[in-house]
Parts: structure tokens; sequence; C-alpha cells
């Protein structure tokens, strides 16, 4: 699997919530976690651990019954890249192993890279809240969709 620069700089899940996103946004109605994990190449109970996430943040509803599934409770234009950043949480594992004991000198310097990693952060979370959703989607050509693409889209939330 080819590891993208997103996945270096961002929190893991940024980019798969990204992508259930623009999939939810462009479908118009209520998608199945089995239809959005198809679209995303992803595992149905891993999205749905995402979706969990954007549900708590108000970002998505989710629809219970048979017809049920999730859709977008925000409107693309207003929702930011930093809201959906905010809604994700860091579940970067700490291994012991990578740990280094270099004495006082040492913790010195990670608390000093604490503060530039947090300044860098802040940075960021900066540039994203000036760009939304449908900006993204702005840049997408969704006529190369597939058929395969537009399955298990179900019927859209009456208003």
């Amino acid at each position: 699997m080819k590891l993208h620069r997103i996945d270096q700089i961002a929190k893991p899940r940024f980019r798969i919530a990204i992508h259930v996103l623009v999939w939810l946004a462009q479908s118009g109605g209520v998608l199945s976690s089995t239809a959005i994990a198809s679209q995303v190449n992803s595992h149905a109970t891993f999205l749905r651990r995402v979706l969990a996430q954007l549900t708590r943040s108000g970002i998505v509803e989710a629809k219970e019954g048979r017809d049920g599934g999730y859709y977008m409770q925000s409107c693309p234009e207003e929702l930011t890249l930093a809201d959906i950043y905010a809604a994700i949480p860091d579940e970067r594992e700490h291994d012991p192993k990578d740990d280094l004991d270099c004495g006082e000198v040492g913790r010195q310097l990670d608390r000093e890279l604490e503060v530039l990693m947090s300044q860098a952060e802040e940075q960021i979370i900066s540039f994203l809240r000036q760009h939304t959703l449908a900006d993204v989607m702005a840049h997408i050509d969704f006529q190369q969709m597939e058929q395969r693409e537009t399955e298990g889209i179900k019927k859209p939330i009456p208003e």
C-alpha cells in the first residue's frame, strides 16, 4: 500500500474521514457503512469507527433501520477541513521501544520538540480552517464514477 504524505503529516484517520465525507456529500442521500467501505476500499468495521467519530461531532447523522445508514448533517460549503480534523482523535500508538533514554538533555530536547510540534499542528489547523469540504470536492471529476460506485446509495433524507 502506498504511503501518502497526508498519512505522514495528519492524524491517521483524517484521510479516510475526508473520503467518507466526500462520498456522503456527493450521494445526497443515505449510504450504508458497507457501501461507503466499498467506495473507499476499507473494511466496514474500521469505517464504522470513523463514522462514529464523525457522528459524535455532529458532522454526519446515523439513520437506524432497514433503510439505515449515514448521511451528511453538515453542509459541505460550511464544513472546514479543520472541523473534520478536530473530529478525528489522534490514535497513534506509543511504542515503548521508541523511548530514548538520553538523560536530562534528552528530556529537554523532547520538551522543546513537543512545543514545536504543537505549534506546527496549530499552523496545520489554521490552514485547514481556510478550506471547506466543498473546496476539495470542486477539484474532483465525479463524471469518472463507475456504476459500482453509485450502487448502495439510498433515497435522500426528506427535509
